[in-house]
């Protein structure tokens, strides 16, 4: 049983989303956790969304009562008697849990208030490693930037995904996040420039453009028009057409993992 335990704990994979506001990060996390439970049979999958202003859940189709933040405010203040901090946050975590169908989520929701969050950003960062030792898979969505990854989340990520939207500047910004990685002292296995909502017809130029600068992209996703009707009839990414372009890209890249 105890070698059962620690192959599972030495095979938690934690794939990391990020880049710029705007970019499409949470529905590229939400179309890799749909291709976890459908392609890979991976259940259930361990989605935490580290954005206060929260997103994932509505695309995966579920509504939260609880996040990380509250519990974090709760834990400047009293701990019920007899139990530590450390009990008392981690039952407050397993509390903030929403149970999905093939995946659990868990949101950051409020950002932190004045005040010093250091000793609370600590716990709560340790619990969050021992809740990830339950899971094969460890989907997270990161806010924008990148400087944020370390307080709360582990250093260690197997796959970074820094996503782009089409044009100069956007790539800039993902090849600049890629030398954060060493200042932030992060320890990411592989990271990949992925570039968001590409016009088809731009595709050819837009690789001239990444060879100009000497940027690398690593996987495009076209732009959709399934997407769109999807999220403005506000439809769960499992409710996506499963011929959507920005499926049948997001799946070829995902084939990589």
């Amino acid at each position: 049983m105890l070698k059962q335990i620690a192959w599972e704990i030495k095979m938690s994979k934690v794939v990391a989303v990020a880049g710029k506001g705007g970019v499409g990060k949470t529905t590229f996390a939400a179309l890799l956790i749909r291709y976890l439970i459908e392609e890979r049979k991976i259940s259930p999958v361990l989605a935490l969304d580290l954005d206060p202003n929260s997103n994932l859940n509505k695309l995966l189709g579920v509504c939260i009562t609880h996040t990380i933040g509250e519990a974090r405010e709760l834990l400047k203040k009293e701990v019920p008697p007899g139990m530590t901090k450390h009990m008392w946050f981690e039952y407050k975590i397993h509390q903030a849990i929403v149970e999905g169908k093939g995946f659990d989520l868990l949101v950051m929701g409020r950002p932190e208030g004045p005040g010093c969050y250091c000793a609370a950003n600590s716990i709560a960062k340790q619990s969050i490693e021992t809740l990830k030792k339950n899971y094969k898979f460890i989907v997270i969505d990161n806010e924008a930037g990148m400087e944020h990854m370390s307080r709360l989340v582990t250093q260690n990520v197997d796959c970074l995904y820094i996503l782009s939207d089409p044009t100069p500047r956007g790539l800039e910004t993902a090849h600049r996040m890629i030398g954060l990685i060493d200042e932030l002292n992060l320890n990411i296995k592989e990271f990949y420039i992925i570039v968001n909502r590409v016009k088809p017809e731009r595709t050819e130029e837009l690789f001239m453009l990444s060879e100009k600068k000497g940027i690398k992209i690593n996987g495009i996703i076209r732009e959709d028009e399934y997407l769109i009707e999807a999220d403005t009839e506000e439809v769960s990414i499992f409710g996506l057409k499963d011929y959507a372009l920005s499926l049948t890209d997001a799946y070829r890249i995902f084939e990589k993992i």
